[in-house]
């Protein structure tokens, strides 16, 4: 009997592990299974071994290739692209104002040859503000490769974080310094210098990561994707729009592959809360375009329909640069397809990454395509990412993907090698190329700054120009090609007055003036007038500014075809300030961001509870 107790007890035991009831183990006199303490099986992109150094490692490789690719910023100066100037100027102006005390600058003060405009209500402000924090501690000539070398090192490790959760960890490093140097932001580094984009590019693998878990684990991945989806807007809003689209995309695939609304009803709530943290900057640059002349920044070689791939033009600089992008974007399409082709064996094993990201690379490549121009017509604020081959920025993290899982399903062992050979000879070849072709100026930096410090000022932006001003009639203009016809190069004065006869801005005479305080977004001064004055700031109007007499609030006037802010000032002694004053829409904002970074902390904390208490029962 005790025999036939011991061998039923074993029998039991062998059929509750054939059906994988309880996990087991041998013991080493082989009398059966033993039974051990329950575990769980491990998520699809939980069973990749992820080895705890693999982090360092991969840190490495990415710093060293950044490295390489700013490298030449050592020897040749920096690669003076299309927008260097804009950010620089934006750094040093945003400095600078820090220094006056202001903490988040609203007003450039120095743009427009020092009458300033509103840039920084409409720029987003994550990366002047980064670029005027590498300046108030680096020399302004090396903050472009400084910036530059951080924001390639996090693309990297973004795309490490994503592609870690299904890849091998050498292939997921592999994909990290595919992604990090990846011929489009090679195109942003030497070419067009748009080191917004650049930054912003770098968080979209991040915000496709915590899109997948919030389809696979629900609300409680809300919080981290829209802290990402913020970051992306607060850092580029055309890559903003970009990433609103992608993960749009993404949730809509996952909805009908999985037969649900859930993915759609999460991640739009997540993009909306996105949207509220990044309200601060959002609320008043939306409200407030209606101040400026905003539709430039659609207008001329900024419309999308002048820029897709392999479009013709008049412009032979224009002609040229779509021509070198075009190619870089047929570059990456063939790679990324190929890649995909190659890894097509193990798509079983990564379903839902898989099938995302051939999604997002077939619309990149619809959306380059004059194809698509209905649908930049139509689709919201689409037309605002300005140019089509922009897509290259998500694009990058397909074809970084696909190579790397391409690496992963070889079969022969020789085959990983030849892979990342061949992809890091071709981006090697395309960088050496750019490199030997891009425009390199050291001189760029000492320029802006010199022109700030002289009290020059530099060129503004059309979009942001205030209603009813025209920049070409604005004096200080050093290019006489861009200055309207008897406009003076010379810097205007901080205070003239408006010759009421001929109805142009003169020199002040007759007036005792004394300037008591001049910063970016405060003027105040003493006049003293024999007889009734309008006095011209050199200043743009704009609705926030707050004019007071004698303490006494009066409505500002505009001069004709600059804008310029005029003070009317009776006959005397007066005390006049001008404020740029906290408009409602900026309260609001900022109330929004508030509002939002308190309710998803809170929602995060409850769900770490709930999920604790969870683990506690199940224990």
């Amino acid at each position: 009997m005790i025999a036939s107790g011991r061998n039923l007890r074993r029998k039991l035991s062998h059929f509750a592990v054939i059906l994988d009831i309880l996990p087991h183990d041998v013991n080493k006199a082989g009398d059966g299974p033993i039974l051990t303490e329950p575990t769980t099986v491990p998520a699809p992109e939980q069973a990749v071994p992820k080895p705890k150094w693999s982090w360092a490692a991969t840190l490495f490789a990415v710093t060293l290739a950044a490295t390489l690719v700013v490298l030449p910023m050592f020897f040749l100066g920096n690669a003076s692209g299309h927008d260097i100037e804009f950010h620089l100027a934006s750094w040093m102006d945003a400095a600078g104002q820090w220094h006056q005390g202001i903490a988040y600058p609203r007003w450039a003060e120095w743009a427009n040859w020092g009458f300033g405009e509103p840039r920084f209500i409409f720029y987003p402000p994550g990366s002047w503000m980064a670029g005027a924090a590498l300046g108030s501690v680096l020399p302004w000539r090396i903050v472009p490769g400084a910036f530059i070398c951080l924001a390639l090192i996090a693309a990297g490790m973004a795309m490490w974080r994503l592609a870690r959760e299904w890849l091998p960890a050498p292939q997921a490093a592999a994909a990290a310094i595919f992604f990090a140097v990846n011929p489009y932001n090679l195109v942003i580094v030497y070419y067009r210098s748009d080191y917004a984009e650049l930054a912003a590019v770098a968080l979209l693998p991040l915000a496709m990561r915590a899109a997948l878990r919030t389809v696979r684990e629900g609300w409680r991945r809300v919080p981290a994707l829209a802290f990402v989806f913020a970051g992306i807007w607060i850092l580029n809003a055309p890559e903003g729009v970009i990433a609103a689209y992608a993960l749009a995309l993404l949730f809509v695939v996952e909805g009908i592959s999985r037969r649900s609304l859930r993915p759609l009803v999460a991640g739009g709530a997540a993009m909306a809360a996105g949207l509220g943290l990044a309200g601060f900057y959002i609320v008043p640059a939306a409200w407030e375009q209606r101040w400026v002349q905003i539709v430039q920044a659609v207008s001329g070689s900024l419309d999308p329909r002048q820029s897709f791939l392999f479009t013709h033009s008049d412009d032979p600089d224009f002609q040229l640069f779509n021509l070198k992008v075009s190619l870089v974007a047929v570059g990456m399409l063939l790679g990324a397809g190929i890649a995909a082709v190659l890894a097509a064996r193990r798509r079983r094993e990564f379903p839902e990454i898989w099938r995302v990201l051939a999604a997002l690379g077939a619309a990149c490549a619809l959306l380059m395509f004059p194809v698509s121009l209905p649908l930049w017509r139509h689709l919201p604020k689409l037309g605002f990412v300005q140019f089509p081959w922009r897509w290259l920025g998500p694009l990058g993290v397909v074809f970084a993907f696909f190579a790397a899982a391409a690496m992963s399903g070889a079969r022969k062992k020789w085959a990983p090698w030849l892979i990342l050979a061949i992809v890091l000879g071709a981006i090697g070849a395309t960088g050496r190329a750019m490199v030997r072709d891009a425009w390199w100026d050291s001189q760029d930096a000492p320029f802006v700054a010199q022109e700030i410090y002289s009290g020059r000022g530099y060129e503004g932006v059309d979009e942001y120009m205030p209603l009813g001003c025209d920049r070409t009639e604005l004096p200080g203009n050093p290019n006489d090609d861009e200055r309207g016809e008897g406009v003076s190069s010379a810097p205007a004065q901080r205070i003239e007055e408006l010759d009421a006869a001929s109805g142009k801005v003169v020199p002040a005479h007759d007036i005792e003036l004394q300037i008591e305080h001049w910063s970016a977004e405060r003027k105040a001064f003493t006049v003293d007038a024999p007889a009734p004055v309008t006095l011209a700031l050199r200043l743009l109007s704009y609705p926030a500014w707050q004019m007071r007499v004698d303490g006494m609030e009066v409505p500002g006037e505009s001069a004709d075809q600059t804008a310029q802010l005029l003070v009317p000032v009776p006959a005397g002694h007066h005390s006049v300030e001008v404020r740029f004053r906290r408009t409602w829409d900026r309260t609001a904002g900022a109330a929004l961001s508030l509002i939002c970074v308190g309710g998803l902390l809170v929602f995060a904390a409850v769900g770490r509870r709930r999920e604790g208490r969870a683990k506690a029962r199940g224990a």
